[in-house]
């Protein structure tokens, strides 16, 4: 028998990022009383953490930003097509002042743990200050690249320099003018903090394991008449990103790489490369991420890229992948990388071949040499898509825990629900459509607010995914993945992180299927009206 209890809350969200300053304001307007559990002392998630120098979208700041609002379209301008982490924090600020967010919010309130009540049918939340606050339900918004990790290097805890993760910028300037700096990490937040600290420092040395292949961001700024026609704009650029594959501007061609001469070919990858943004990758032909000869001359053409901006022959190829082809890991984009390692005052150090040994108290010790250093970076990434959860210890019904059940790989029905897990949602789940974030956030966000105000309407109060609609889902979520040449590399795509203990053996981690099929199976579950899950 039930009994059910009042609970607190009728939701509890973990985070105050994008996806979670979303759902508040839907949950209100739907007359729920909602409370936000954010760790930070402000809003903005990713763009409250993430202060490193250089840190940017990738994305065009104009299909980024929330389209919920057509007041909110209005009133903001984008400064750069590609928007700075400063300017896109005072956005997600605006954005929580404009909707009175704020007195929801509770901050400097890390979440230790979330336990499900079968007989109250409450979620207990408690925080890490040990008080525990109980909801009905209990929406994670704590994003798929949240859970930073530092690499298993011995001494880390002993350098009397300035140390930090990017992920854990100080919010007080840091200057680098006339120190010595190492930078570990070359991918993405990797990138984007060597070419600011390349500008300043007396000398920077990055200490690279596996290289990326960048491509140029191409970024500009916005003049006001500009952005005047991308506001008239604004109903197509959202359209597009909701007919496109990931939710950007860009889509695959519908031509394969050799269904055109080798002249064409080249002026088409030349025409990429000179675009702004993500077209190389997700708007180039369509076969080169799926067959193997198509991928290799993209890889080759980037690779003559990188030898005809890096002066030095020997740097260069230390700079070109040779364990995985273009695009088969997340591509970095870059503003004049490459032209980095030309400065007297930069070095490379492949740490294949002369691997870390320790950081000591002055530097770092390689197989080679001890470095000094005044500052050590790490930008070493993240536990994705499912690090954040096994952070905070969720247990559903008869104390199962999350981190266990998912121990041998996430399994979700649609991302956002997880069998064993009552009334849990999951904005961000592993097996979500990922791309671009925002248009996948506002979708899901959307889902999740129709799938309560259905419960609330019928006096529903407990909802679980089903052991066969998880089946089924994950059936689709391997089927999309078949084929792709990423499989075949270890990177988070495929859930293996060498700092994270367990994950060394690839799996599909992620749904690689399309925004419009994903959107598409989400709404067929709701025009079923949610027959596919257990209500009660």
């Amino acid at each position: 028998m039930t009994t059910e209890t009042s609970p607190a809350f009728d939701a509890i969200i973990i985070g105050a990022g994008m996806s979670g300053l979303f759902q508040l304001h839907r949950l209100r307007e739907l007359g729920l009383k909602v409370r936000v559990f954010e760790a930070g002392t402000g809003v903005g998630g990713t763009w409250y953490w993430n202060r490193y120098p250089g840190a940017r979208f990738d994305s065009e700041s104009y299909s980024y930003g929330y389209s919920f609002s057509k007041e909110l379209l209005a009133e903001w301008d984008w400064t750069e097509h590609f928007s700075p982490q400063p300017e896109t924090l005072r956005y997600l600020n605006h954005v929580a002042d404009k909707f009175d967010l704020r007195r929801d919010i509770q901050f400097r309130s890390k979440v230790a743990a979330a336990h499900w009540h079968e007989e109250s049918r409450n979620w207990a939340v408690t925080l890490e200050d040990g008080s525990t606050h109980t909801a009905r339900f209990l929406i994670t918004a704590i994003g798929p690249l949240s859970a930073f990790t530092m690499p298993r290097i011995e001494g880390i805890d002993s350098f009397n320099g300035q140390s930090c993760h990017t992920a854990r910028w100080p919010h007080e300037p840091v200057s680098f003018e006339g120190k010595r700096v190492a930078v570990i990490g070359t991918g993405a937040t990797g990138v984007q903090t060597i070419q600011e600290v390349a500008k300043t420092a007396k000398s920077l040395t990055v200490f690279q394991r596996t290289p990326n292949w960048c491509a140029p961001l191409h970024n500009r700024k916005i003049e006001p008449d500009e952005m005047a026609r991308i506001r008239a704009d604004y109903p197509e650029i959202f359209r597009r990103c909701q007919e496109t594959f990931a939710c950007f501007l860009h889509t695959a061609d519908p031509r394969g790489t050799f269904d055109v001469s080798p002249e064409e070919r080249e002026a088409f990858f030349e025409k990429l490369y000179g675009e702004p943004g993500f077209g190389i990758w997700v708007g180039n032909f369509n076969d080169i991420l799926t067959n193997r000869e198509a991928n290799a001359l993209i890889s080759d053409f980037v690779a003559r890229k990188i030898r005809s901006r890096v002066k030095d022959p020997r740097v260069a190829e230390k700079l070109i992948p040779k364990n995985h082809g273009f695009g088969t890991r997340r591509v970095p984009l870059e503003t004049r990388y490459y032209e980095v390692y030309n400065q007297p005052n930069v070095e490379l150090v492949d740490l294949t071949e002369t691997p870390i040994e320790r950081i000591t108290p002055t530097g770092i010790r390689t197989s080679a040499r001890e470095y000094e250093f005044d500052m050590i970076i790490y930008a070493t990434g993240f536990d994705a898509l499912t690090g954040a959860f096994d952070r905070i210890d969720i247990r559903g019904v008869d104390g199962r825990s999350l981190k266990e059940e998912w121990a041998g790989g996430a399994e979700t029905f649609v991302g956002m629900s997880v069998q064993g897990f009552p009334n849990m949602l999951m904005l961000l789940g592993p097996h979500t459509a990922l791309g671009n974030i925002p248009r996948s956030i506002e979708y899901n966000v959307e889902w999740v607010t129709d799938l309560l105000r259905f419960m609330r309407d019928r006096g529903l109060t407990r909802i679980d995914a089903r052991p066969e609609g998880v089946a089924e889902w994950m059936k689709t979520v391997h089927e999309a993945s078949v084929g792709l040449l990423s499989n075949e590399v270890n990177s988070w795509f495929t859930g293996v992180n060498t700092n994270v203990e367990g994950k060394q053996t690839r799996r599909i981690a992620r749904y690689s299927g399309s925004a419009p099929a994903y959107r598409a199976r989400c709404d067929e579950v709701a025009a079923h009206q949610y027959r596919e899950m257990d209500l009660r």
